[in-house]
């Protein structure tokens, strides 16, 4: 490193307390998801809430369950999440944070309105010889306000560094910390039986050179790994999963036929076990960009054969998807899948899947209804929704009347149901 860049490592370098100095009463702390989530200095601003005022911290999926989140410093220090995790779900159901409706790609745009921006606090990786940090395994909605928003980091000497849109210069820093703790790893869930059936019925629409997009979930995970017979398929995706380095490893994907950012596997954030952390480590071949580009149905729209492979819990007869409650309560938010699916369906010779098991509750319960469940929130509009499928079936909804969608949705119901399901369809007229 030359003598400047080494003045500027030395003055940037901060103690985890001096990030306290630089938040005010009133302001609005963001933090990026998951594995961008600073332990160290969250921590460290947590065990100081009682100095301040009104402060609050805005997070999509919090990756650590933490006492301002449940609602402790009430008045100090609070939780707006824009995705529940397994670590804010219960404290929003019981009313000590919110929740900010919105589509993923939205994000940056709803801080700046909705917000004062006062600090971005993120974990990076270690300085390059050039002067910058990279923030690994996020682009998300964070890289949208480098050198608009004063940036503090706590630098993670396990944090790969990756390319695309998600450098900051260390001039763009109000200063960094340094700490040494394992990335949070999520194992691929359990895939079933019924998971493979549906997940079939998927790969075989899809065809050589499309460009895949895969959500959270058993049965995207199940998608991608039945398709290692296929050719020179892309990747455009928010999440980055372990599936996906299987694929261009076997040189199944190599982006050849993208039309936007050719040969780069493209997502916003990646999520996954130490293997793909390894992987994205110093690969040219991935490009973590902002959300607004990766995330905009208008630009997802470019590519050729875009695929959308989602996963929600429930379905009514006009084609309504609730993916983000189950039972009517809530329990995520929208995500991408709704950004992902008017992507696919403005593409050309583009697809979307929203899968889903026919039954829940050891087969008490249909996921297809007549009507959503009380409180459910829809999360792909009917309008938006293309196919729908389960493990009996694609319905394929797209441009289809309210008669012939839920003639289609019911053949793929549970067949314990469907004689049910068209009398309750004839019962309030959508079937003559």
């Amino acid at each position: 490193m030359n003598t400047p860049l080494m003045d500027l490592l030395k003055e940037k370098r901060k103690k985890s307390e001096d990030v306290l100095e630089l938040i005010k009463d009133g302001d609005d702390i963001i933090l990026p998801l998951a594995n961008g989530e600073p332990k160290v200095l969250l921590d460290c601003i947590e065990a100081n809430a009682a100095r301040y005022r009104d402060v609050s911290i805005h997070q999509m999926h919090a990756l650590r369950g933490r006492d301002y989140i449940n609602g402790k410093y009430r008045g100090h220090l609070s939780h707006v999440a824009y995705f529940l995790s397994g670590a804010s779900r219960k404290a929003f159901l019981e009313g000590n944070c919110d929740l900010v409706p919105n589509h993923f790609h939205e994000v940056p745009r709803i801080l700046r309105e909705t917000t004062k921006t006062s600090l971005i606090i993120t974990c990076a990786s270690p300085i390059d010889e050039h002067g910058y940090f990279s923030f690994g395994t996020q682009a998300d909605y964070i890289t949208s306000f480098i050198g608009k928003v004063p940036f503090f980091l706590e630098v993670n000497m396990n944090m790969p560094r990756t390319f695309g849109a998600n450098q900051i210069h260390i001039s763009q820093i109000a200063g960094y910390t340094i700490e040494d703790y394992p990335l949070h790893e999520v194992q691929s869930p359990l895939i079933t039986d019924i998971d493979r059936q549906i997940a079939t019925l998927v790969a075989e629409q899809i065809e050589n050179e499309s460009t895949i997009q895969a959500g959270i979930g058993a049965i995207p995970n199940a998608v991608i790994s039945l398709l290692v017979n296929h050719k020179n398929l892309g990747i455009h995706t928010e999440l980055l999963s372990d599936g996906v380095v299987d694929l261009v490893e076997l040189g199944v994907v190599n982006g050849i036929a993208k039309k936007t950012h050719p040969g780069k596997v493209v997502a916003t954030f990646a999520l996954g076990t130490n293997r793909l952390y390894e992987y994205i480590h110093e690969n040219p071949g991935v490009a973590f960009l902002p959300v607004e580009e990766v995330n905009d149905p208008r630009l997802i729209a470019r590519e050729d054969k875009m695929i959308s492979i989602n996963a929600t819990t429930e379905v009514d007869f006009l084609g309504q998807c609730a993916s983000e409650t189950v039972g009517g309560r809530y329990y995520s938010s929208s995500g991408g899948q709704s950004d992902f699916a008017r992507g696919a369906r403005f593409a050309k010779e583009g697809k979307g899947f929203i899968c889903m098991h026919s039954t829940t509750k050891n087969d008490t319960i249909s996921r297809i209804r007549p009507q959503l469940s009380l409180g459910s929130a829809v999360t792909t509009s009917k309008n938006d929704v293309d196919r729908v499928v389960t493990e009996y079936g694609v319905a394929q909804l797209r441009g289809k009347s309210i008669s012939e969608r839920a003639k289609a949705l019911i053949r793929i119901a549970h067949p314990k149901f469907r004689e049910e399901l068209l009398y309750e369809a004839k019962k309030i007229g959508f079937i003559i």
